[in-house]
Order: C-alpha cells, then structure tokens, then sequence
C-alpha cells in the first residue's frame, strides 16, 4: 500500500513537472531571456534573467504550461533593456516584451493533447531564434510540422525597410511590424480586417510580411500566418525542447 502511494505521488511530480526547456545563448554577447506565462501559467524564473554568451539554462516546467519566451539585447544594471524591455527589470514577473522581438510561444498540451510551438515575428523582430524538440516526444507523422524546427535563422535587421527600422547609432537593433509602425486595422488585422478572409497581406498597401516570410518562411509574419508556422508534436510528461537564440 505504501508502495503504490510513493508511486502515485512521484508520477504525479513527474505529470507535472517533468517537461524541460532549455536556452541556448549563441549569440556573440550577452542576452536576457524574458519569460512570460500566458494567464493562468507560471513566470518562470520570475519571468527572465541574464544568460552570458555562449550559456545555457534549463527551465523545468509543469507538463501543461505555456507562454511566450524572447530574448533582450544591452541591458543595464537597473533592467532597461535596448530591446525587449519589460519595464525596466530583469526579472518580467508577468509583464510581456516591448516589440519589436523575436518570440518563441508554446502551448504544452493542448488541444488533441498536442504540443504547438511557433516562432513568431508577428510583434516584430530583434534576433534570429529557433526552436525544436529534441527527446522524449513521438512523431505523428512525417510531416514538414511534426516535431520539427521552428525557426528565423536570418538577420532581417540587415534587411529591413527603414519605415520599420529601429535604430541605435546609425545601426538598425530591431525590426517593426506594419501593424506596430502604421497602427491601420488593416495592418493590424482588427475592425473589418479581423478575420482570415479579410485580413490577408496581400492585399496590404504594403506587403511587409512577405519580407519576413522570404527571410525565414516558417516563422509567422502576421497575425493570420497559421497554415505555415504552427508547428505540433505529441510530447509526454518528459518531453525536452531546445530554444536558441542566435542559431
């Protein structure tokens, strides 16, 4: 009897605590990960810290979390932070990054019992970022969003139209979005324009997402970009997933 409630509560430990998602800092300088829960989820690490160059840090999560993670760039002693700031502190505790930044989202366990992960430039864009599975899950199928990377290994500072482009001495840190530069409810996929068949970039002055989308065709560009970024996995209660920033 003892021995069946001993097994009871370790698997109840492991159900909810046995997913992991580890940070990789490949860039060439410092970065500070902000973690923000979606509601009702957890702030993990208080929802950000510094992670050095080339450093890692594992982030132990309950099996059904989700939430967004983004990297920071040139932060100070006080938090304040050259791009995604999340008020001027290292630790978010709940507040999101201000855009434009690269976005690493998930939801584990969700609907169907799948995993959905994406890497979003829907707020804009800071770094290139990835994100995949790398134990402990098991392929639906073979298909290109089944337990695959997701990921913008591209440098779209590099390319970025200058009425996007944030810049510090001469140098473009951070892209925007149409919607975040113009605030139209075309661009920003609101009003008459908030649903799929009415909110297409294609039809934009503009196709500014397309920019983004040639860059790194698997990230989302817009808000209604789903058929070609939402990638899914069907995990356990031990499932890993690698986040790098840099790749």
């Amino acid at each position: 009897m003892e021995f069946k409630i001993l097994l009871s509560f370790l698997l109840m430990i492991v159900g909810s605590f046995g997913n992991q998602l580890k940070l990789y800092n490949n860039c060439p300088f410092t970065v500070w990960p902000g973690i923000q829960g979606n509601p009702g989820k957890a702030h993990l690490e208080g929802g950000g810290f510094q992670l050095a160059q080339h450093g890692t840090k594992i982030l132990n999560t309950p099996g059904d979390w989700a939430g967004r993670i983004w990297a920071r760039t040139k932060c100070d002693g006080s938090g304040r932070c050259e791009t995604g700031d999340c008020g001027n502190k290292i630790q978010c505790n709940g507040a999101g990054g201000v855009p434009p930044v690269s976005l690493a989202e998930v939801t584990l366990k969700g609907w169907g019992g799948l995993d959905y992960y994406d890497i979003s430039l829907v707020d804009g864009y800071n770094l290139p970022i990835k994100m995949e599975p790398t134990s402990g899950f098991v392929y639906a199928n073979t298909g290109k969003y089944d337990c695959k990377r997701a990921g913008c290994h591209a440098d779209l500072n590099a390319r970025c139209p200058n009425e996007l482009a944030i810049k510090r001495n001469g140098w473009t840190v951070a892209c925007k979005s149409a919607c975040a530069a113009f605030n139209t409810d075309n661009y920003c996929c609101r009003g008459a324009h908030n649903k799929p068949e009415t909110c297409k970039s294609s039809n934009w002055p503009v196709n500014y997402p397309a920019i983004f989308k040639s860059a790194c065709p698997d990230a989302y560009s817009y808000a209604y970009d789903d058929t070609t970024s939402t990638f899914t996995c069907r995990g356990s209660p031990q499932t890993n997933y690698d986040i790098v920033f840099c790749p």
